[in-house]
C-alpha cells in the first residue's frame, strides 16, 4: 500500500482522495483539514436554521467528466422543487430523479440571474446592450459610451494590464462605469497594477462585439447557435445542492471515509519535510501537539505561499522570495435575515415573495465598500428557514487579513453592513434586520499582481518534487472556479496511477484562452 498524504478538504483535496480510492485498491488516503469545516471556501455555513454559501458557487462546467461526477454524487432533482411548486414553475426535471421535498441529497436546477447595481438602477451582468441598458445611462452616457468603444476598436492598447485588456473590449467609458471601481474593491489595487492574466482567465472573450452578437443571434432566432459561439458567461441554469455546496462536499467525505480514507480535522500544516528531491513527511498541529505524517505522495491544495514557507531554509533564496510575495485577497461575508427588501422585482421572473431573482448583485458604486449581494433565498428555498416570510442575504467585503476592516469586531462590522444597504436604499432602516451572522476567510482570491509575475520559475522548483501534486486554487495561485480546481485533481491522480512523471498536464489546467462557462458545442 501507498500512503497519499493530502492536504485541505476543500473541492481540490476531496476530489483527489476521493478519485484515489475508487479507482485505485493500492492506495491509503489521509487527508489533513486545517478547520473545523469540510469544503474550503466550497463550504456551507449553518446559522440560526439558515445556510450561508461563502462566496457563491454556481455548479455548471463545460467539463463533463465534473458534471458527472457532480450528479453521480448528488442526483438532479426530479420533482420540482418548493418554490417551484409555490410559483407554479416549470423545470426541466430528471427522469426518475429524487424529490427535493422528501429527499435531501439532491441537486436542484436553478434558473441564473445575476446583475449589476449602480445609481440604484438595475444593469445585467455582463452588460447588455438592451434599451433598458441605455434607458438607464442616459442618452448623453450612452452617445460617450458608444463613441469611446469604438475609438477603443480602432486603437488597440497594449494589453500589459488589467485597465488595458478592459478598455479594449469596452471603451474607457464602460470601463470606468463598471469595471475600475469595482475591481478595485476586489482586489485593493487599481486594474492598471493588475496583470491581463486575471482578465484572461476570469473574462474570457467578454467583450462588447460579443454582447452585440448574441443578442442579435437570438433576435434573429439563432438562440442555440448564439449560446454555442458566444464567449462570454451567458449560461441561464446551473446546478445548486439543496443545502448549498457544502452538502456536496460533506456527502464527499463521508464517501471517502466508507471507502476507508481518513479526514483529520483542526490540523494545521506547518512543516514540509523534504530528502533528495521528494517529500517525505508533514508535520501538523492537532490539540496543541505536533503530529508527523509520513508517505509515499503528498498531494497540497494549501496555499502555494505558505507551502514553500514551510519547507524552511532548503528553499532556495530566489524561490522562498517569490513565494514569500505571492498576494491574496482577503473575504468577509456579513449575513442578515430581513423582512424585505427595498427593490422592486420588475423582471417577468416569478419569485417568493416577489422579491428580487439575482443570485448576485454587483455593487458598482464606489461610495461603498460592499462589493456583492447574494440573496441564498434565489440560490435554493431550503437555505432559508422561512423563504416565504423573509430574505437571507450575504453581503460581501474584499479585504485583507489584519486590516481595519477585517479586525473590526462583529458588531462593528454588521453595523457598517446594514448602514451601507440603508444608504444604498435596498433596505429602509436597520430595523428591518431580524438576524446577523459574520464569517471570515483567509486567501479567499489568489492575486495577480507583486511576485506573480515570477511564478513560473516558482513552479518549476516545485514540480523538482516527484513525489508532490500542487491542486486547487491556492495550491496553484490560479483563480481557479470550483470546477477547474477538481480537475486539476483528476489530472495529478491520472499522473500517480499511469506513473507520468511530467506534471505539465496539471498546471496547464485552466489555461486556455476561452471563457470558464462557456460549454462547447
Amino acid at each position: 500500500m501507498k500512503k497519499a498524504v493530502i492536504i485541505g478538504a476543500g473541492p481540490a483535496g476531496l476530489t483527489a482522495g476521493y478519485e484515489l480510492l475508487k479507482r485505485s485498491r493500492e492506495h491509503e488516503v489521509i487527508i489533513l483539514e486545517e478547520s473545523d469545516s469540510i469544503g474550503g471556501i466550497s463550504r456551507t455555513v449553518k446559522y440560526n436554521g439558515n445556510r450561508m454559501d461563502i462566496g457563491g458557487h454556481r455548479f455548471f462546467s463545460k467539463d463533463e467528466r465534473v458534471t458527472k461526477w457532480w450528479q453521480d454524487i448528488m442526483p438532479v432533482q426530479g420533482k420540482p422543487s418548493f418554490d417551484d411548486i409555490k410559483l407554479s414553475r416549470e423545470k426541466p426535471l430528471a427522469p426518475n430523479g429524487p424529490d427535493p421535498e422528501k429527499e435531501d441529497r439532491v441537486m436542484l436546477i436553478r434558473h441564473r440571474v445575476s446583475r449589476i447595481y449602480y445609481l440604484k438602477k438595475f444593469f445585467d451582468y455582463p452588460v447588455s446592450m438592451k434599451m433598458q441598458t441605455f434607458k438607464n445611462m442616459g442618452f448623453a452616457t450612452t452617445v460617450k459610451a458608444g463613441l469611446s468603444y469604438l475609438g477603443s476598436a480602432i486603437v488597440k492598447l497594449p494589453e500589459t494590464s488589467l485597465e488595458n485588456f478592459y478598455i479594449n473590449r469596452f471603451g474607457r467609458v464602460l470601463y470606468s462605469m463598471f469595471f475600475e471601481g469595482y475591481t478595485e474593491k476586489l482586489w485593493g489595487r487599481h486594474p492598471r497594477e493588475i496583470s491581463a492574466d486575471w482578465g484572461a482567465q476570469r473574462v474570457k472573450g467578454l467583450s462588447v462585439l460579443a454582447v452585440l452578437k448574441d443578442m442579435f443571434s437570438k433576435v434573429l432566432g439563432g438562440r442555440k447557435k448564439a449560446e454555442k459561439k458566444v464567449e462570454t458567461s451567458l449560461i441561464e441554469e446551473y446546478f445548486y445542492p439543496k443545502f448549498g455546496p457544502g452538502q456536496l462536499w460533506e456527502s464527499v467525505a463521508g464517501e471517502i471515509e466508507k471507502m476507508g480514507g481518513k479526514i483529520i480535522m483542526n490540523a494545521s500544516v506547518n512543516k514540509i519535510n523534504t530528502e533528495n528531491g521528494k517529500v517525505v513527511s508533514v508535520g501538523y498541529l492537532k490539540d496543541g501537539n505536533t503530529v508527523t505524517e509520513s508517505g509515499d505522495i503528498f498531494i497540497s491544495s494549501m496555499p502555494v505561499k505558505d507551502l514553500i514557507e514551510d519547507m524552511g531554509d532548503t528553499v532556495p533564496k530566489e524561490e522562498l522570495a517569490i513565494a514569500k510575495g505571492l498576494p491574496y485577497r482577503d473575504f468577509v461575508t456579513v449575513g442578515l435575515l430581513v423582512n424585505k427588501l427595498n427593490l422592486k422585482n420588475e423582471t417577468d421572473i416569478k419569485t417568493l415573495g416577489n422579491i428580487v431573482p439575482d443570485c448576485w448583485i454587483y455593487v458598482q458604486d464606489v461610495g461603498v465598500k460592499l462589493g456583492r449581494i447574494q440573496i441564498f433565498n434565489n440560490w435554493s428555498p431550503y437555505m432559508v428557514k422561512d423563504a416565504e416570510n423573509t430574505v437571507w442575504i450575504g453581503l460581501e467585503y474584499f479585504c485583507n487579513e489584519g486590516d481595519d476592516f477585517w479586525n473590526m469586531t462583529d458588531e462593528v462590522c454588521i453595523k457598517t453592513a446594514v448602514d451601507e444597504l440603508v444608504k444604498m436604499g435596498v433596505i429602509n432602516d436597520a430595523k428591518d434586520v431580524l438576524d446577523s451572522h459574520r464569517e471570515k476567510v483567509k486567501k479567499a482570491y489568489p492575486a495577480y499582481f507583486d511576485t506573480y509575475s515570477e511564478i513560473d520559475k516558482l513552479i518549476k522548483y516545485i514540480n523538482t518534487f516527484e513525489n508532490l501534486y500542487c491542486v486547487g486554487r491556492n495550491g496553484q495561485h490560479r483563480y481557479n472556479n470550483m470546477d477547474h480546481s477538481m480537475a486539476t485533481s483528476f489530472e495529478a491522480v491520472d499522473n500517480i496511477l499511469s506513473g507520468k512523471t511530467s506534471k505539465e498536464n496539471i498546471w496547464n489546467v485552466n489555461t486556455e484562452k476561452e471563457y470558464h462557462e462557456e460549454k462547447k458545442a
